[in-house]
């Protein structure tokens, strides 16, 4: 009885010369090329660190420390390799790019605000995860340094993952993706907010006394809502792009749909940009402005479009009711107004995800 051996793949590797010519044609060469990435960055970060740490031995978090180098070069990294791969996916004239791009809808399309804020996104995600990483491995190996050549080698190994990770995250870059880099980034920069406010008790006024103070904490807080801002806006368009919409009272509920979560990405950035000690009417109007704007969308959302799940309707009823119940809770003080904007805070942006999830999928028998 003769046994059927398993036959060998004849598919070849794609030759290093197509490879660079067009790094973005397909999945395989997407992949091939992020390699890529990561090796150039390791090869160049490894030869800068080797003269960076000459010499002494290197702590592992804190002023000089192979911590603060590798977030701040992760971070810088991640930017440049963040925009290169955007140029590359989105290029017209590289085969394949325009196909493989999986953030283009019809009628919209990134500028180049869209892609900066994203990678200061991305970047601030590198440095803050990288700058947490080495306090907590500094904690766990409390007193140890490490020596100059692992250093270096360590350096570019952590950078050139980093490299790696935000080429494919920029080159895959969905709607959904999206709002999972800027739900993350609000998380990590507040809580560097946080962590380095000279005010401990800041928690007892409200959360933007974070911005008041002139000094890193207070840069850091309003610089991500400004950023986060920005970012909004851009998955207003992409997010209401994919809605259905069959006749012209549906197209302006979509519209009116996408103006408001333009409109709150606006005005999340207006909180940033205008901090209670410079003008606390603007200030208060921008996060107010912000409530209101959603507790529109959630309950106007079943007639804009008629075309969303019932269930999500529903759910953005639960959410709209939950915030009028928060704002009671805080009027009679047994909230304060820190643990009302938290919570706020977590039920718009956990909307959002699951209205990206949903926009345009099909209604379906709804009995």
């Amino acid at each position: 009885m003769l046994i059927n051996e398993p036959q060998l793949s004849t598919k070849r590797p794609i030759p290093m010369r197509r490879l660079l010519r067009h790094p973005v044609a397909n999945s395989e060469s997407l992949e091939s090329a992020a390699l890529m990435v990561g090796a150039a960055v390791f090869v160049v970060v490894a030869a800068v660190s080797v003269f960076v740490f000459w010499g002494y031995d290197v702590p592992i978090a804190g002023p000089g420390s192979i911590g603060q180098y590798v977030a701040f070069t992760a971070a810088l990294a991640t930017i440049v390799v963040f925009v290169a791969a955007r140029i590359l996916v989105s290029g017209g004239s590289t085969p394949g790019a325009r196909s493989n791009d999986r953030l283009r809808a019809p009628g919209v399309r990134l500028r180049w605000y869209d892609i900066a804020a994203t990678a200061l996104a991305h970047g601030g995600i590198a440095l803050l995860g990288w700058l947490g990483l080495a306090s907590l491995l500094e904690r766990s190996f409390q007193g140890a340094v490490v020596f100059p050549i692992s250093a270096a080698v360590l350096a570019a190994a952590a950078v050139a993952v980093t490299a790696y990770a935000v080429f494919l995250s920029a080159v895959h870059l969905t709607p959904m993706l999206l709002s999972l880099v800027l739900v993350v980034f609000l998380v990590v920069g507040c809580f560097a907010s946080m962590l380095s406010a000279t005010d401990p008790l800041w928690w007892q006024k409200n959360l933007s006394t974070l911005g008041i103070p002139d000094d890193v904490s207070a840069l850091a807080f309003n610089i991500t809502l400004i950023v986060a801002g920005v970012i909004v806006t851009v998955i207003a368009h992409f997010a209401t792009a994919s809605l259905p919409v069959t006749n012209p009272k549906e197209e302006r509920g979509r519209g009116i749909v996408r103006g408001g979560l333009v409109l709150m990405g606006v005005l999340l950035a207006c909180v940033g940009l205008f901090p209670l000690d410079r003008s606390i009417t603007l200030h208060n109007i921008s996060a107010t402005g912000m409530a209101i704007t959603f507790v529109v969308l959630g309950v106007g959302l079943g007639r804009f479009v008629p075309s969303m799940p019932r269930i999500f309707v529903l759910l953005g009823y639960v959410f709209v009711a939950a915030i009028v119940v928060l704002a009671i809770l805080f009027a009679t003080g047994y909230f304060n107004l820190t643990a009302v904007e938290l919570i706020a805070f977590l039920l718009i942006f956990s909307w959002l995800i699951v209205f990206l999830r949903n926009a345009g999928e099909p209604v379906g028998d709804q009995g």
